[in-house]
């Protein structure tokens, strides 16, 4: 008798971490017999692996979970059976708090509990009642992923995130990472290096490691620098990367890597979040624009090509006409490739977000509009800056058009180019001929790089 296996559809909001983490979801729910589905609709398990950053965020996830609720029911009345999951950092969060708003979710687990996913759908399916883990459990849920999935990678691409580091010590006072995420936690050096190489055996070329602190990685006294040594010697990997950075993190060592690692790409994401060293003390974020100048003038220094990347906030609590003008300087004067733009949103239980001094909505928008037509021309004069120039790209994915191919800069920038194929995961030169709206055109020049 053939055995229908069961369908799943993950749905993934926010960071590349989350989006890590559903991989590895994807992967022990393969190994449990679950086959992956591009839509929801007769999936037997959806999944939505949530985002907590920004308030926005999380009311996409609840709209979601009240179209869930008639399909859920339609697939009852068809005789079958669907799971509705919530994880991540919505419901690390939230927890008890989403089965009382969408009574249609079973599953509710936090991003330090997915390693658990075997046994909380066995309960679920056993008991009937709903599921709610939140709890950090004491395990190691990278050793336990490890042992489930038989040290299997599957479905990866030519590039791929690789969680090195987890949590963060900081306390901003807008940021609910220490509370969704925990404290800071570093995995083993080993048990990364084998992750590593079964992703190299598995055709992966670029590696970018995760971390919401990235940099403050301290794995059995190993720090970020010696990882990217570490990982750089295993054969099949072409280029390493690593994000979020934090500046206060960005050691010598650190720095130095880039100078002398050729693997190590020339693209730093090195958020300042404000131009303001009054509103950086409101944020706690322990560091001054002077310090911050002086460590972005040390990593050119060591990578004159360095292509910065930056996020900001724009309308904080407390924030002045003249601390957003702080904000526009810095940019000027630091000249970013690209950055990412938010309006402050209040997340609960948050200091900020007790503040009384909240900006009006209206300034916040004026403001926003700014700085995203500060940043935009600066990112299409770093763009325009490579057209002459030949680069080397890997070549990750066929493009939309017919025989073209999508790759990658050492920049992070997205190239088109003419191409095979067979040429996927190679990284060949490509003479930048022209620019569009967020990506480069060229043609390869067909020398390995």
């Amino acid at each position: 008798m053939t055995v229908t296996p069961k369908s799943v559809y993950v749905k993934t909001y926010g960071c590349q971490m989350n989006v890590y983490d559903s991989e590895r979801m994807r992967d022990t729910l393969k190994a449990m017999g679950y086959v992956e589905t591009p839509v929801p609709d007769l999936a037997d398990l959806v999944i939505f692996n949530t985002c907590h950053i920004r308030e926005h965020a999380a009311e996409k996830v609840y709209s979601e979970l009240g179209r869930m609720k008639r399909l859920k029911k339609e697939k009852q009345e068809s005789g079958g059976e669907m799971l509705v999951a919530v994880a991540g950092c919505v419901a690390q969060a939230e927890g008890a708090e989403i089965i009382r708003r969408a009574k249609t979710v079973d599953l509710v687990f936090g991003p330090q509990t997915y390693h658990r996913l075997p046994d909380l759908i066995a309960r679920r399916l056993k008991t009937g009642d709903a599921i709610i883990e939140t709890e950090f459990p004491a395990e190691d849920k990278f050793e336990a992923l490890e042992q489930q999935n038989g040290h299997r990678v599957l479905n990866r691409n030519v590039s791929a995130f690789l969680t090195v580091q987890e949590g963060c010590d900081k306390f901003c006072s807008f940021c609910v990472v220490p509370y969704t995420r925990g404290a800071e936690f570093s995995r083993p050096p080993s048990q990364i290096e084998r992750e590593a190489r079964r992703l190299a055996d598995a055709g992966v070329r670029e590696i970018t490691l995760l971390g919401q602190n990235v940099n403050a990685y301290h794995g059995e006294g190993l720090s970020l620098a010696g990882l990217i040594a570490k990982l750089s010697h295993i054969s099949g990997i072409k280029r390493l990367r690593y994000t979020t950075s934090h500046p206060r993190d960005m050691d010598e060592a650190l720095i130095e890597a880039h100078a002398s690692n050729p693997k190590l790409m020339p693209f730093l994401h090195l958020p300042v979040q404000s131009g303001s060293d009054r509103i950086l003390k409101a944020m706690n974020r322990g560091h001054g624009i002077d310090y911050y100048l002086e460590t972005v003038s040390k990593v050119r220094g060591a990578r004159p090509d360095m292509a910065l990347s930056g996020d900001f906030i724009v309308g904080f609590p407390g924030e002045t006409d003249t601390d957003f003008e702080d904000t526009l300087t810095l940019i000027e004067a630091v000249g970013y490739a690209s950055a990412y733009c938010f309006k402050y949103s209040p997340r609960p239980g948050t200091p900020a977000a007790e503040d009384p001094d909240q900006v009006p909505d209206e300034i916040v928008a004026a403001r926003l509009a700014r700085i995203q037509t500060l940043i935009h021309a600066q990112q299409t004069a770093f763009n325009r800056s490579c057209v002459g120039r030949t680069l080397p790209v890997l070549l990750e994915k066929p493009g939309r058009e017919q025989s073209q191919l999508m790759g990658r800069s050492p920049y992070l920038q997205p190239v088109h180019a003419i191409g095979q194929k067979a040429q996927i995961g190679a990284v060949l030169e490509v003479r930048i001929d022209s620019v569009g709206t967020n990506s480069l055109s060229g043609h390869i020049e067909l020398v390995e790089a």
